[in-house]
């Protein structure tokens, strides 16, 4: 199955385009704005260099989030045009699962951790047992040490969350947390599109109406707006995680 996958939930967009388990091209680009004005152009790139048709792909993966409110909107706006215009089925998956799977096997929690602005984090939990890697704590947006305190055992954390908060990491969770900065592994659509296919084929494609992102947390005009019309100020929105053990998956 050939499968275009698109990552923007953060400032690196990525695109890729893979058949089966072969990378046929793979483009990134950092983006000092929004992804709008190159998203386009990076995803045409990089059919181009697969020598791959939008027309002979089988699926669109899409990274949904949590991560960057503008960068998601922006992926999911553009795998659901392509999709519209070619008659192909999209497939949204989940920002931090891909990102988890991209540190590769490794003892212990594996914590995605993106910047989430305003002191917070998107992060969740996930750890290999056998060939599966599994969730153990769903995405919530928290204070970098809430999510800290449910850690325990052998740990790695990756992403810009890392970098945005390296100090209070380190004095939370000290010689047990690997920290991974964002700049040595960042998200890649490569896995999106490995982990569309593999959702593709065991319940088909997503409805293009209801598939949506996942931002784990109101935006800010939605947190002012909601705070005008009742007075009352809102929290994180997060979700709750029990105490994760550090044992071997």
């Amino acid at each position: 199955m050939r499968a275009l996958g698109i990552e923007t939930a953060t400032p690196i967009a990525s695109a890729a385009v893979v058949d089966g388990d072969r990378i046929l091209a793979e483009r990134t680009l950092r983006a000092p704005g929004s992804h709008a004005q190159t998203l386009l152009q990076l995803a045409d790139d990089v059919l181009s260099a697969a020598a791959v048709p939008l027309d002979s792909l089988d699926l669109l993966a899409v990274s949904i989030g949590p991560g960057s409110f503008t960068g998601l909107r922006i992926g999911l706006s553009v795998a659901k045009g392509l999709a519209l215009a070619r008659g192909l089925a999209v497939v949204g998956v989940p920002t931090l699962e891909a990102y988890a799977r991209a540190a590769g096997r490794r003892p212990g929690a594996i914590c995605p951790v993106l910047d989430a602005r305003k002191g917070e984090v998107y992060a969740a939990a996930f750890g290999w047992h056998g060939d599966a890697l599994l969730q153990r704590a769903a995405p919530r947006a928290t204070a970098p040490e809430q999510f800290a305190e449910t850690l325990s055992g052998p740990c790695t954390l990756l992403g810009d969350g890392v970098d945005a908060y390296f100090d209070r990491w380190r004095a939370a969770l000290g010689d047990r947390a690997t920290l991974i900065r964002f700049a040595d592994l960042a998200p890649s659509a490569v896995i999106v599109a490995r982990l569309g296919i593999a959702r593709a084929a065991a319940v088909g494609g997503d409805d293009l109406a209801d598939l949506e992102p996942e931002y784990c947390r109101v935006s800010e005009a939605e947190r002012r707006h909601l705070r005008g019309a009742d007075g009352a100020s809102l929290g994180g929105g997060g979700v709750g995680v029990e105490k994760l053990t550090g044992g071997r998956g």
